[in-house]
């Protein structure tokens, strides 16, 4: 048969035959063989754990139970906060052991709840480990150092380290001092007749956490970092929306309302970062001294960086100190928050506490502004936080 008779409709059937045959392998590879060879893998090295189920994982598992967790309210004077806070979690560990395997889709994860084998990890003693990663929801959220690994990650740290020293966080004490100040203004002009009100504690420490951070990241430009952090608590909603539906090949790029939004979302805090850091480096060409907020220190670090290591551009460049900031807002905001909210739900269990707590600050400070002396003497609050934290393990 001569080839040219062949009619290009054909061929060119042929050709996308062949190509979503190629596709199909592909997906097959990614969602069973490749979960099927890892998890036989990790049971031949003796992780117990779930079998992986098509597609899904244990994503259904995961919403079910922290559904059914969270519709029962904790009883009171309750400390045992993990089946509810982890639900999946503490059950997969308690049918399977300290170190256990499950499924986030088609993805294995190993949960490690041994001190002794996680501080190996932490340290890097066994070995090169991977983060577990999502490349199109990291880019919505947040891609900066807790997603890097090797050389990149070691390089980051060593910029970012200047901005959690302690002479630098002392200078952030007075951002952190007028936050409260303002928090508890609101509630005393919120108080009724009978000098009392009933506040929901919890998103009013969400918004403590966000204007802190705004001030401390972007100083004078805070009411910038605030809007920042409305749209980053926003991005999260839709992410934790969107968690039991990102194994789904292509789900993030189907132009849904959800979709959407965080796309926008993305853009609008990309565009303002990308202003602030512009102003910013300007200011520092011209001779303005550099602010002791992070994006002035984390700017100045990064040049530092650049010119030790003898590089003609700076240590990281603007969309690197961009997703530094998101990451800074996520890594901050949230855990802080539930600390806060936690540490008032005991010392409302616990009013003996609450009133130590109180009288040392009064005591301590009468009238005075917060300062770092005056919070290096503080005893009580500090076995307070103990007491909090283990009560939360």
């Amino acid at each position: 048969m001569d080839p040219t008779s062949v009619p290009w409709s054909s061929m060119v059937y042929g050709l996308l035959g062949l190509a979503l045959l190629w596709q199909v392998h592909r997906l097959l590879v990614r969602l069973w063989w490749q979960p099927q060879r890892l998890e036989r893998a990790l049971r031949a090295q003796g992780v117990r754990g779930t079998s992986y189920r098509f597609l899904t994982g244990d994503l259904k598992d995961y919403g079910r139970l922290s559904k059914e967790a969270w519709a029962r309210p904790l009883p009171l004077r309750c400390h045992d906060i993990a089946p509810r806070v982890a639900p999946f979690v503490h059950r997969t560990i308690a049918e399977h052991g300290k170190a256990c395997l499950s499924w986030f889709g088609p993805i294995p994860k190993v949960t490690i709840a041994d001190a002794e084998i996680a501080k190996d990890v932490l340290s890097n003693k066994m070995g090169h480990f991977e983060k577990l990663k999502f490349p199109v929801l990291s880019k919505l959220l947040a891609d900066g150092v807790a997603n890097y690994e090797g050389e990149k990650w070691a390089k980051h740290r060593r910029i970012l380290n200047p901005a959690f020293h302690l002479e630098k966080l002392k200078l952030m004490l007075p951002a952190f001092s007028a936050c409260c100040e303002e928090l508890v203004g609101r509630w005393a002009a919120s108080l009724g007749s009978d000098g009392s009100n009933e506040i929901d504690v919890w998103p009013e420490m969400q918004s403590l956490t966000g204007d802190v951070i705004s001030r401390t990241a972007f100083g004078s430009s805070y009411l910038e970092g605030r809007r920042i952090f409305q749209l980053q608590a926003e991005q999260q909603e839709l992410f934790m929306g969107a968690i039991q539906k990102i194994s789904i090949p292509g789900y993030m790029s189907l132009p849904t309302k959800n979709n959407r939004r965080m796309y926008q979302i993305k853009n609008e805090v990309e565009s303002i970062i990308r202003d602030l850091v512009q102003k910013r480096m300007h200011a520092m060409k011209d001779g303005e001294r550099t602010k002791d907020d992070l994006l002035g220190i984390l700017l100045e670090s990064s040049t530092r960086h650049a010119d030790e290591n003898g590089h003609s551009g700076p240590g990281m460049t603007i969309e690197e100190v961009m997703e530094e900031c998101k990451v800074f807002y996520f890594a901050g905001m949230e855990t802080t928050a539930i600390l806060l909210t936690w540490t008032m739900v005991v010392l409302s269990m616990h009013p003996e506490w609450q009133h130590r707590a109180r009288e040392e600050v009064l005591s301590l400070f009468q009238k005075n502004k917060l300062d770092y002396e005056g919070l290096s003497k503080l005893k009580t609050c500090r076995d307070d936080i103990e007491i909090t934290k283990s009560h939360g393990n």
